[in-house]
């Protein structure tokens, strides 16, 4: 007989129940989605659930599984509802046991999962949406006729019937998930796009900021504090300094293929880590210009292993 689990929900209240199947191969998980298979070896299997962060409060809750090496480091992750009581089952069949984070802090599970073991991989679930040659026409003249609304709400005085119309729009958009029709109720975007990808560079050349224009940011504030903004989520400000709690260095790393960003105190304790890819002159112009210490590390296991476990804080 062969077991089978597939999410039974989103990972997020709203969006598409991922077409995720688990199945076992032995020893090995084999999870499959959109024609796409990828194998691993778990040692632990890991239900999460934490809050994204919005302008400071909680935001939308995440929710998912995780398959977890010998270290805890996470190998696959794979976003969706998977049932307490069916994770269990499915997780016996192979002797892998299974932990939860029921009464774990967003921040630990954020910490946690952060820490991504080589060949880490996300399955998704969720098919990519068909490409189309009416899609970038269709695009440019959403964003025209929007900016035709736009132009003439304003000119009458319903500034506030427009910013109405914007957020009933955005809503809509979430739930058919057309995103491209954004640009139809922000039209500014058309223009707004390469002007903010411009400005992004002058900041980074500033030592303002640093990170890729379509992944997590380091920032300095208006009130030269650290923030860390991320696609949707905007995180509460780290001071910069070296009293116990504050900012006082960057610690930049290389583990096998795994790259990434950890933010120290001044004992060198991990305050935050961001996985992904991080340009050093980006790291060194803003640690220079904003009394920060900075280190670039080709990591071992167990300097990379410490680090994980220590953070405080992760943008998964």
């Amino acid at each position: 007989m062969t077991y089978r689990l597939t999410p039974t929900g989103p990972a997020v209240g709203g969006g598409p129940v991922p077409e995720t199947v688990l199945t076992w191969d032995g020893p090995m998980l084999v999870a499959t989605a959109c024609d796409d298979s990828v194998r691993v070896r778990p040692a632990m299997l890991y239900r999460y659930h934490y809050d994204r962060r919005q302008a400071g409060v909680d935001g939308p809750r995440v929710t998912g599984l995780a398959a977890l090496d010998r270290d805890g480091l996470v190998l696959l992750d794979l976003p969706g509802f998977w049932p307490e009581e069916q994770v269990t089952g499915f997780a016996a069949e192979a002797g892998v046991p299974v932990d939860g984070c029921r009464f774990e802090s967003s921040k630990r599970v954020r910490a946690r999962l952060s820490g991504r073991a080589p060949g880490w991989r996300r399955v998704l679930g969720v098919p990519p949406p068909k490409p189309s040659r009416w899609r970038l026409p269709l695009i440019y003249a959403a964003g025209a006729v929007g900016l035709a609304v736009m132009v003439y709400l304003v000119s009458v005085g319903a500034w506030a019937a427009w910013r109405g119309l914007s957020v009933v729009g955005r809503v809509l958009i979430d739930l058919v998930e057309v995103k491209w029709l954004v640009v139809a109720f922000s039209p500014l975007l058309l223009v707004l796009r390469p002007i903010k990808a411009r400005w992004r560079r002058y900041e980074a050349s500033k030592g303002m900021r640093a990170g890729p224009l379509d992944g997590p940011n380091l920032v300095i504030g208006a009130s030269k504090e650290l923030v860390i903004h991320n696609i949707g989520e905007e995180l509460a400000p780290l001071e910069i300094g070296r009293a116990p709690g504050r900012a006082a260095g960057l610690l930049a790393y290389q583990y096998e293929d795994r790259s990434g960003l950890f933010i120290l105190n001044h004992a060198g304790r991990p305050l935050h880590h961001i996985p992904g890819p991080w340009s050093p002159e980006d790291l060194r112009r803003l640690a220079a210009s904003n009394d920060l210490d900075l280190s670039v590390l080709r990591l071992s296991r167990e300097e990379y292993i410490d680090l994980v476990r220590t953070s405080s804080h992760g943008s998964p």
